[in-house]
């Protein structure tokens, strides 16, 4: 149920079946890929409420379609997301409004961490605060070597306490807390030194690598790549052998299931899989 707040920030929005259409995004998908493009230049693709509920609601579309292989986050623009918008974080919107942007980034960043496909950002610009966790939390980072990242919440008086969350768990200690503490931004180089993105390619080349990557992902088993992807989230704060206890049950699930097996004999069979995706 909606509050009443949301009601009125959502009115100008047309929700329809093949994606989200809206003065914040452009969803086109193709061939088993949905891109969501920020859209909202005039403030710097900041991630507002109405941004947020845009990017949920656009990421969960028909997600268990076996059609749907692969999501790609980009955005128009020189700056990728430029993070919350300050202006809903005055006094004047009072206590509620600002639990109810924070609950709503999370649960954003929980959308694509349960999304049972891939969830690539596409950077070509500065993703920021908010906007460097949002791309932070996706599996792959492609980026342009123009591309920057910053955590500046400090220099405005707010820590960004909820980015640090994505940045600390994809980076060193002491480059999240160097991001965190100076607000200073990293090049799309140190990025990839450090680990936050994948890969780094020439601007011209960004396009080309992500459809590259997307059609890797479209020659496995949709399941077996949900069911991984699954498994790895839940792993990652495990310790080791609680870690290795879990994974043996997911490895004897894998196996069993029907593209498990149709994975196997067509490797003893020296041929191509056929996957049912179920």
């Amino acid at each position: 149920m909606l509050s009443s707040f949301e009601r009125n920030i959502l009115k100008p929005f047309t929700i329809i079946s093949r994606g989200v259409h809206s003065q914040y995004l452009i969803t086109k998908e193709n061939n088993g890929a949905r891109e969501i493009t920020l859209n909202h230049e005039k403030t710097k693709n900041s991630l507002s409420l109405a941004m947020m509920e845009n990017l949920i609601t656009a990421i969960n579309e028909n997600k268990n379609d076996t059609s749907l292989r692969a999501i790609i986050l980009s955005a128009n623009g020189n700056v990728f997301s430029a993070g919350h918008n300050l202006k809903e974080l005055q006094t004047s919107a009072g206590t509620d409004q600002h639990k109810l942007i924070f609950n709503k980034a999370t649960e954003l960043m929980r959308s694509i961490i349960l999304s049972p496909v891939p969830v690539i950002a596409k950077v070509n610009g500065f993703a920021t605060a908010a906007g460097c966790q949002l791309v932070a939390t996706c599996d792959m980072i492609i980026c342009s070597d123009k591309s920057k990242f910053s955590t500046p919440g400090a220099n405005f008086g707010i820590f960004c306490s909820t980015p640090g969350i994505a940045i600390g768990r994809s980076v060193p200690k002491s480059k999240a807390m160097y991001m965190l503490l100076t607000g200073e931004p990293i090049t799309a180089q140190e990025a990839y030194e450090s680990g936050l993105v994948t890969k780094v390619v020439p601007a011209d080349k960004l396009d080309e690598e992500v459809n590259r990557i997307v059609e890797q992902i479209k020659h496995k088993s949709r399941c077996v790549i949900a069911l991984g992807k699954e498994f790895f989230y839940k792993q990652i704060n495990l310790n080791t052998l609680d870690a290795y206890r879990l994974g043996e049950d997911i490895m004897v699930q894998n196996i069993n299931s029907n593209d498990g097996q149709e994975g196997i004999q067509s490797f003893v069979e020296k041929r191509k899989a056929i996957w049912n995706h179920k």
